[in-house]
C-alpha cells in the first residue's frame, strides 16, 4: 500500500538551531540586570531545596540503585546523600529527586519545570570542571532561556498531544546551559542542541508515577551528554530544531517562531519563573488557595455539606482522580488537594504522603468536593463555594493564586520553603549553611563549598 509522506511543513523557517547557539555562546557573562539575576538565585535555591528533600525518596532510592548497577566511578554529588557517582548519574537522580515532589518551579505560560532539567545537569558537571558560581549563574540562565523560548514557538499544542513539555525541552536546556559551563563555541553549541534534539523524553501519561519526575532527570542526563559528545566532536543536523522534519516541526503544529527569537539577549524567561507553596500539580493551586482561606475564615471540615469548584478543563484533564490511590496520585488530584487545604490549612509534602491520602478525614472530606468545567475560567484560577450543613454558602474566586506572578513567594517564603525540605535531611545547621550558599554562589570560586554543605551529616 502506497503511503502518503505529504506533511504541513514550513521550508523557510528561521535558523532557531543556529541563533540559539550563538546566544548562548556569546551573550556576555551576567548580561542581565539585577532583578534577572536574583531570579537565577531564587531559582536555584528552590531547585536546590527541593532535591534535597526527596532525597530518601522511593523514587531516588530506586533511580540510585539502578545507577549503582552501572559501577559508576564517583565524580560526583548525589544531593542529600553520600553517595557519589558519575557526573552523568547524577543528573539524572538529582533531577528525578528535584521533580519528586512536585513542589519545583514553573514558568507558567508553557507550563514547564524548567530548573529541574537545567539546573541538574549544570551542579555536577560544575562540581567536576571546578566551574565558578558565577559561571553556574550564567549558564542557568541561559540554558532556561533556550528551554522556555523553545516551550513559547509549541506549547500548547504541543502539550496537548501528550507530551510532558518539561522533559521534551528540558534537554535543550539542559545542553545549551552544558555547553555555556564548557566554554563551547557557536559551532559546538548547536551540535549540543542538535544532539539533544534526538533525545526527546516525557509523556503525560505518566503522570502519577515515578516516571513523571524520571522526565527532567532524563532530559538533565541527555543535556549534559549532548554536550560532552559536541565537545569531543561528534555531530548533528545545524538544523536540528527548525528543519520540516526537525524537532518542532514534528513536535506541533503551532510554529510561533518569533517566540523563540523576540528580544533575544533583552528579555529573560527566567524572570517569569515562580515557585509553588503547594507540592503538586500547578493548576490546583487556586482551589486549595481558597480552601485554605476557608479555614482561615473559621469553616470547619465538620461544617461543610460540600465544596463546588468550578475550574477550567485542564484542572480535571490533568487533576481528575478522585480516589487516588497513594502520594504520588493524589498530587493529581483536585479532590484531595481542596481536602488538604481545608484540614490542615497548608498542602506541603507531608500532606501527600501516603497516609494521609487514605485517612479517613481525607478520604470523607474530598469525597464532598464537587468540580465542573467552566470555561469562562482560565487555567490560573478557581470560583469555590463551600456549602454548609447550616445552609450558608461561602463564595470565593481566586483569580491568581499565591506563588503566581502576580502574587509571588517573598524571599523569606522561599526560605521557609527550603528548611522545610532541607531541614529533615540534613539537620538544620547545615540546611542553613547550605541556604547561605544558595544565595551567595555567583561569589564562589567554585561550587565545591555548596556541593559539601548539601551532604554533610546526609542520612545513611
Amino acid at each position: 500500500m502506497a503511503r502518503n509522506t505529504t506533511v504541513q511543513a514550513d521550508l523557510h523557517a528561521p535558523p532557531i538551531t543556529r541563533t540559539l547557539a550563538e546566544f548562548v555562546a556569546q551573550h556576555p557573562s551576567r548580561g542581565w540586570s539585577d532583578a534577572v539575576d536574583h531570579e537565577a538565585h531564587r531559582t536555584f535555591l528552590n531547585w536546590l531545596g527541593c532535591a534535597v528533600g526527596a532525597a530518601h525518596h522511593e523514587s531516588t532510592q530506586a533511580a540510585l540503585a539502578a545507577v549503582q548497577m552501572l559501577q559508576p566511578a564517583p565524580q560526583a554529588t548525589v544531593l542529600g546523600r553520600k553517595e557519589r557517582v558519575d557526573m552523568a548519574s547524577a543528573a539524572l537522580v538529582n533531577g528525578i529527586a528535584s521533580h519528586t515532589f512536585d513542589f519545583d518551579d514553573t514558568h507558567l505560560k508553557t507550563i514547564i519545570h524548567p530548573a529541574g532539567p537545567v539546573a541538574s545537569a549544570l551542579l555536577p558537571l560544575a562540581e567536576v570542571t571546578g566551574a565558578s558560581g558565577r559561571q553556574l549563574i550564567d549558564a542557568l540562565v541561559l540554558g532556561i532561556d533556550v528551554s522556555c523560548r523553545v516551550g513559547n514557538v509549541i506549547y500548547p499544542d504541543h502539550y496537548d498531544r501528550g507530551w510532558h513539555i518539561t522533559g521534551s525541552t528540558g534537554m535543550l536546556g539542559a545542553a545549551a546551559g552544558c555547553a555555556r559551563l564548557l566554554g563551547l563555541n557557536a559551532d559546538q553549541t548547536a551540535m549540543a542542541l542538535g544532539i539533544a534534539a534526538s533525545q526527546p523524553v516525557g509523556l503525560r501519561e505518566q503522570f502519577g508515577t515515578m516516571s513523571k519526575p524520571l522526565h527532567p532527570g532524563a532530559a538533565a542526563r541527555t543535556g549534559l551528554m549532548a554536550a560532552l559528545m559536541a565537545q569531543k566532536g561528534f555531530t548533528a543536523s545545524p538544523r536540528a530544531l527548525e528543519a520540516p522534519r526537525g524537532l518542532l516541526q514534528v513536535f506541533s503544529p503551532k510554529l510561533a517562531w518569533h517566540e523563540a527569537t523576540d528580544d533575544l539577549g533583552k528579555r529573560f524567561e527566567i524572570s517569569f519563573n515562580t515557585y509553588k507553596p503547594f507540592a503538586c500539580g500547578i493548576v490546583v493551586h487556586p482551589g486549595i488557595d481558597a480552601c485554605v482561606q476557608l479555614r482561615e475564615q473559621g469553616i470547619r471540615p465538620e461544617d461543610v455539606e460540600r465544596i463546588e469548584l468550578k475550574v477550567h478543563s485542564l484542572v480535571l484533564e490533568l487533576c481528575g482522580k478522585k480516589e487516588p490511590a497513594d502520594g504520588l496520585a493524589a498530587k493529581f488530584s483536585i479532590y484531595h488537594a481542596c481536602a488538604v487545604g481545608l484540614i490542615y490549612g497548608r498542602a506541603a509534602e507531608g500532606e501527600f504522603s501516603d497516609e494521609v491520602v487514605t485517612s479517613e478525614a481525607v478520604v470523607a472530606l474530598r469525597r464532598k468536593v464537587v468540580a465542573e468545567v467552566d470555561e469562562r475560567i482560565n487555567e490560573e484560577s478557581a470560583d469555590v463555594t463551600a456549602v454548609l450543613r447550616d445552609g450558608r454558602r461561602i463564595h470565593l474566586f481566586i483569580e491568581h493564586a499565591i506563588g503566581s506572578t502576580q502574587k509571588p513567594m517573598s524571599d523569606q517564603a522561599l526560605e521557609a520553603k527550603f528548611h522545610g525540605q532541607a531541614d529533615p535531611v540534613l539537620g538544620a545547621a547545615h540546611a542553613t549553611e547550605l541556604l547561605a550558599c544558595a544565595w551567595s554562589v555567583a561569589q564562589a570560586p567554585d561550587v565545591r563549598r555548596l556541593v559539601g554543605c548539601a551532604v554533610a551529616s546526609a542520612q545513611a
